[in-house]
């Protein structure tokens, strides 16, 4: 039978003549040399070596109790996402610029500039009139309605209406002249104006008539 490189040959003691100590020293002990016993079998390649594996569970059985623990345990359904409702307009903020019935008009000229003047874009700009029109629009509705509401459709410069025409849509910036009309009808142009408005609200007129308005409503 062939030797096995990593186990070495254990060879039975052979009796033979004993060595006598020479004078003066002591006889070592002998030691006790093992008896033949079953040789392992040769390894063949690819087999579990000797310290493989613990008693009874064969190489198959390892690997499918490996294989079962690394499989993914089932897990639940997840759970249906909640329904995310639309965030709430931001409400515009609102400045109020005090001036008499007469002196709403020019006080808002005088915002426009500020703001033109500021960096914001013709085009975000809308200007309210509570009373008669701004002269703007008197002189651009001489033209007809369409070549006015088409400039109004363009959005790329200052408009300027009634605050109670309807078609107007909203801009960034929108400034109210309360230059007369009825309180009822003012205290509609008001949160109206506010409704078109997407950053700014700039109010001209009585600041004890419009706070007196927008807290009866009326």
């Amino acid at each position: 039978m062939p030797l096995i490189p990593e186990e070495p040959q254990i060879h039975e003691s052979v009796p033979g003549p004993r060595a006598t100590p020479a004078a003066g020293r002591t006889a070592p002990t002998p030691r006790p040399v093992p008896g033949p016993g079953p040789r392992p079998a040769p390894r063949r390649p690819g087999s579990p070596g000797p310290n493989r594996g613990s008693a009874g569970t064969s190489s198959a059985q390892s690997q499918r109790a490996t294989s079962d623990a690394t499989k993914p345990s089932p897990t639940a359904p997840a759970a249906p996402a909640a329904k995310t409702t639309p965030a709430a307009k931001a409400a515009p903020q609102i400045q109020l610029i005090p001036a008499t019935v007469d002196g709403a008009l020019d006080a808002a000229d005088e915002a426009v500039d500020l703001l033109l003047d500021s960096g914001r874009a013709p085009g975000d700009i809308l200007v309210l009139t509570t009373g008669e029109q701004h002269p703007w629009a008197a002189h651009e509705l001489s033209f007809g309605e369409a070549s006015y509401w088409a400039q109004h459709d363009a959005g790329d410069d200052v408009f300027y209406a009634t605050a109670s025409a309807g078609r107007v849509k909203g801009r960034p910036v929108v400034v109210v002249a309360v230059n007369g009309g009825a309180n009822d009808a003012v205290a509609r142009a008001l949160p109206e104006a506010m409704g078109r408005a997407g950053a700014l609200l700039i109010v001209c007129g009585d600041p004890k008539r419009i706070n007196t308005l927008i807290g009866s409503g009326a």
